[in-house]
Order: structure tokens, then C-alpha cells, then sequence
């Protein structure tokens, strides 16, 4: 009996590590069980508000990644700083793919807002895939007495500083489609940040406020409501969805384009395995079936893409708002 522990003893150590390798093999729930992946719920962060697009957009993914990973999918919402702090608790978080950040375009925006981010946001978040690219609909409340971009232009001049604008918060996407407006129309309009775009398209709808660059996502709903009056679409061709809405730029304000756009990180150091699942697996949900037609009746463009598509993204997309928010000068209050 000992010698023949002996041998075994010995005949281990002579397989070494291909010897543990087969030994795993054959204990898959010893030792696969703990690399497999998901094994238990998966966390979306999205630094807006409930009922913006950015919320909405990660609420249309989580029934069908759910239902391709096997595990549930929630969202989570930390809401500030424009989507920083949300995006920095991700940075922060462990690198298992557990836990994950759904932004907007105003991601690539607050590098040039903030001097002093929690992240670095091209060195602290890996890029899973850009999900879609969207317009900004120009909405006005209905009682306001404009039927076109040409009246606001009109009554914006007539009454500097008389109307006002909401946006998601100062330094947003739907700040900086309003500050292009207002520098290509040559007028003067007051700017409202809200906590969120959400809250600022209820503001918007409530009369509180007399406009805003809303995503078509959230917006397009209570404009086919006659909630909510629009007027044009931010992007540089018509959306089809809305064939018969003009572009600004055709309106007569010239030069001007913009579009929102949503895209998944997770924390730097994510193994490439777990990265590559997520963008196989919301690849096909984005650009197949239903979340495909729920988007592109939205006015979205599903988008999708490898990690490397995305990358290069966001640092143009960085290097853009770079520019735009210098010569804006817009400031942070």
C-alpha cells in the first residue's frame, strides 16, 4: 500500500502540470465551475436618469442578453457630474464582467468639462461595442408659437434671452446640440441643466421650459402624441423614421450636425474572453430581431462593431467635443 502511494506520488510530480491539467479535466465542477462565466447576475450602470435614452436603450437590451448569458441582467442608475460618477464606480469595480457601463455621447464630452476625472476614460474602461447612433429631435412645447426652425430663429431674435432650452446637465450632449444652435442661428437662449435628460424632457413636456435637443429614442413618443412639437432632426441626413423632417441644416442653420450615441465598457483589465462574449452577444441583439426593429423605430441606428471599432470611436469622438466645448467656451458652473 505505500509503495503503491509512493508511485502515484511520484508519477504526479513526473506529469506536473499537464498532469493537473488532465485531473481538472476531469473534475469540470472543481475547476471550470469557477472560470465559467456568467455564474450570477450581471450589473448595466448608466450614469443618467431613469426614462432618458440612455436608460431606455440599456432597458430594451436586458431581456435578451438575460436571456443570452443565461443569468439576469439589471440596470443600475448613478445619476451626476453628467454621467462621471457612474462611469468612475465602473472603473473602480472588479475587471469579471459582472459589472458593466452603458454611455451616451457625453462620454467622450466631460474629458474636456472636467479637469479632474475619477478615470481615465480611454486607460480605466475597456470597450465592448458601439450599440447605435442616434439624432437629436428639436422638440418645442406646443404652446410655444413656432411651427418650424425658421420661427424659433425669428422669435429667438426678437426676444433675446427670452426663451430657454433644457438639457441632462450642463456640459451634456443636449447642452452642446443647444450651444451649436445657438452660435449657427445667431441668437440667445437661456440654458437649463437638469438632473438628467429624462427630467428635462418632463420639464419640456410639463411647459416649464419652451425647448430642447431631446434624443429621438425618448422623445419620439410624445411627439406622435402631440405632446411634444417638432421641429427638426440634429443629424446631417433626414431619420427614417421621420422622412418628412428636415434636418437643421436644411431649416437654414448651417453649419450644424450632431448625433447621440450608446456604447458598453467594463473596467480595464476584463479578460479578453469575457469581452469578446459580451460583443458577440449584444452584437447579435442590436443588429438582429427585435431590439434591432425597436431601435430603428426609435430613430436609432444600430450600430455594433468590434472593441477596436470603438476605441477608435471614442477618441475621435474625444477629440471633437475637444474643439467644439474650447470654442464654445463652455464652462462647468
Amino acid at each position: 500500500m505505500t509503495k503503491s502511494l509512493h508511485h502515484n506520488r511520484r508519477r504526479l510530480a513526473t506529469l506536473g502540470c499537464g498532469g493537473l491539467t488532465a485531473l481538472a479535466v476531469c473534475a469540470p465542477g472543481a475547476v471550470l465551475a469557477q472560470t465559467a462565466y456568467p455564474s450570477k447576475p450581471v450589473r448595466i450602470v448608466v450614469g443618467q436618469a431613469p426614462g432618458g435614452a440612455t436608460d431606455l436603450v440599456a432597458r430594451t437590451l436586458t431581456g435578451r442578453l438575460t436571456e443570452a448569458l443565461g443569468h439576469s441582467v439589471i440596470v443600475d442608475n448613478r445619476t451626476g457630474a453628467a454621467g462621471s460618477i457612474g462611469a468612475g464606480m465602473v472603473a473602480k469595480s472588479a475587471p469579471d464582467g459582472y459589472t458593466l457601463l452603458l454611455v451616451s455621447s457625453s462620454f467622450a464630452i466631460n474629458p474636456s468639462l472636467y479637469s479632474k476625472l475619477p478615470f481615465d476614460p480611454l486607460k480605466d474602461l475597456a470597450p465592448v461595442i458601439l450599440l447605435a447612433e442616434a439624432p437629436f429631435l428639436l422638440v418645442v412645447h406646443p404652446s410655444l408659437p413656432v411651427r418650424s426652425v425658421a420661427d424659433l430663429v425669428k422669435l429667438a431674435r426678437a426676444k433675446p434671452d427670452a426663451l430657454n432650452y433644457a438639457s441632462g446637465g450642463t456640459g451634456s450632449s443636449g447642452h452642446l446640440a443647444g450651444e451649436l444652435f445657438k452660435g449657427a442661428a445667431g441668437v440667445n437662449m437661456v440654458h437649463v441643466p437638469h438632473k438628467g435628460a429624462g427630467p428635462a424632457l418632463t420639464d419640456t413636456i410639463a411647459g416649464q421650459v419652451d425647448l430642447t435637443f431631446a434624443s429621438m429614442i425618448s422623445s419620439l413618443q410624445h411627439v406622435r402624441s402631440s405632446r411634444l412639437r417638432a421641429l427638426a432632426v440634429t443629424s446631417a441626413r433626414r431619420s427614417a423614421v421621420l422622412a418628412d423632417m428636415p434636418t437643421v441644416e436644411e431649416a437654414g442653420v448651417r453649419p450644424y450636425s450632431t448625433t447621440s450615441w450608446y456604447a458598453v465598457l467594463a473596467p480595464a483589465a476584463t479578460p479578453v474572453p469575457i469581452v469578446g462574449r459580451l460583443n458577440s452577444d449584444l452584437q447579435k441583439i442590436v443588429t438582429q430581431g427585435e431590439v434591432r426593429q425597436r431601435l430603428s423605430a426609435d430613430g436609432a441606428e444600430p450600430a455594433g462593431g468590434s472593441p477596436e471599432d470603438l476605441r477608435k470611436h471614442l477618441a475621435a469622438e474625444m477629440a471633437k467635443w475637444q474643439r467644439v466645448v474650447k470654442a464654445a467656451n463652455i464652462k462647468l458652473e
